[in-house]
């Protein structure tokens, strides 16, 4: 029987004549690389499952206080309860934290925030349980105090993101901006989802749903081990980072500009109500997204100062708003506004930390900023409330613009002693 060729259909063989060819196969095509930084960062292998579980995480971070003002308040019938122990939970948290973090960088992230995340949420289940079956006063603040080893899950996030692109100055600016932006989306939308849960389900339904989602979050984030930073060697620690040059005047910085952040929110609910708040956090977190898609030019030092400036500028619209005409509409506008100035101070900042933390020590670095801003927002709320208490709104949008003010001129300072 004669052969009979058949056209062959591999790109590997080729018949000619009676002869059989084998041709190397051609290399596909390489596929493009994205061009949006965004989808660049997310491209890395294992940045979209930390940065999911992050997510998770750090969407309680809004949740926590407002669930527990609703429920101790609508249990309690007091506010001033209610007040004094979200006061206390973010005392014990200014000192625990950076502990936490210390142990963080000496152990790992992972073997370290799963039991500390676990102490916190049974922490947020024993208030729960407290405020539900009436115990004493004194097991509130005792529960919620216990809340305070929750890890700095936004800390851990730019840590690996550093570890990732420590070579790469342009990726690590986007990637700190789109951490800066995923904090404005989680407290933007953490309070909103609190009360709704309080108010359609029952009072303690967002603190219970915020111990779900924490925990959660922190064990997909704590599985992704290919992505977390090595544990550095003993050696290269040199004491707290507090000790590092440079970095105590800018935790100064990140206490003033905390200022602004408390006195804005107390003084904007006395006058229009909470939910307008969500402006300025939507106009920071579309700023932080912008901000991160251009490649940063000049000194960091220098560039914290413009950006320290313009937010002392914008912060000046909502006192002018108040002050020139009282309308719900141009207030909204201003603090559309204000927000924008707000992210890229601070993702230079966080920046900033990064390179005067020592090597080892970045958890704890940039728990200590984060600190900072915390004590900041305690005495920025104090002071706007009594200035509302005291005076009239237009004097109260005077202390965030102070705020700012302060943190120009203390960064200024601190590059004229450099």
């Amino acid at each position: 029987m004669p052969y009979e060729r058949t056209p062959s259909t591999d790109p590997l063989l080729t018949v000619t004549g009676d002869l059989l060819v084998i041709a190397p196969r051609t290399a596909a095509p390489a596929r493009p690389a994205p061009t949006n930084p965004y989808r660049r960062l997310l491209a890395t292998p294992g940045a979209r499952a930390f940065t999911a579980g992050n997510l998770l995480a750090r969407l309680p971070m809004g949740m926590f206080s407002v669930s527990a003002v609703i429920m101790i308040a609508g249990s309690r019938g007091s506010y001033a309860l209610a007040g004094a122990v979200t006061a206390t939970g973010l005392a014990a948290t200014a000192v625990v934290a950076p502990w936490t973090a210390r142990l963080v960088d000496r152990y790992g992230q992972a073997r370290i925030a799963v039991p500390a995340t676990a102490i916190a949420a049974l922490g947020s289940l024993a208030l729960l349980l407290c405020v539900h079956y009436g115990a004493p006063a004194w097991t509130l603040f005792a529960s919620y105090a216990a809340t305070a080893t929750t890890p700095n899950t936004g800390g851990m996030s730019r840590a690996r993101w550093a570890h990732l692109y420590r070579g790469d100055p342009a990726a690590l600016h986007t990637a700190n901006s789109f951490e800066q932006a995923a904090d404005e989306l989680c407290f933007m939308l953490g309070p909103a989802l609190a009360a709704l849960l309080c108010a359609a389900l029952f009072p303690e339904a967002g603190t219970l749903a915020g111990a779900i989602l924490l925990m959660t979050g922190v064990l997909i984030f704590a599985a992704q081990r290919a992505t977390e930073p090595p544990v550095a060697p003993r050696t290269t620690r040199s004491g707290s980072p507090l000790r590092a040059p440079g970095m105590p005047a800018l935790l100064a910085v990140f206490l003033a500009t905390g200022a602004v952040f408390g006195s804005m929110e107390v003084v904007t609910i006395a006058h229009a109500g909470g939910a307008i708040l969500a402006l300025q956090a939507a106009g920071s977190c579309v700023a932080g997204l912008l901000y991160g898609s251009l490649r940063p030019a000049g000194a960091i030092r220098r560039r914290l100062l413009g950006c320290l400036a313009g937010m002392t500028a914008l912060m000046s619209l909502p006192l002018l708003a108040t002050a020139s005409a009282d309308s719900l509409l141009a207030l909204a506008g201003a603090l559309l506004l204000a927000g924008a100035a707000t992210a890229p101070t601070m993702v230079t900042g966080m920046t900033l930390v990064q390179r005067l933390t020592p090597e080892g020590q970045l958890n704890e670095g940039m728990t200590l900023a984060v600190t900072a801003l915390l004590g900041g927002i305690a005495a920025g709320s104090a002071t706007g409330g009594w200035l509302v208490e005291h005076t009239d709104p237009v004097s109260g949008y005077a202390a965030p613009v102070c705020a700012a003010g302060l943190a120009l001129a203390v960064a200024a300072a601190g590059v004229r002693r450099r």
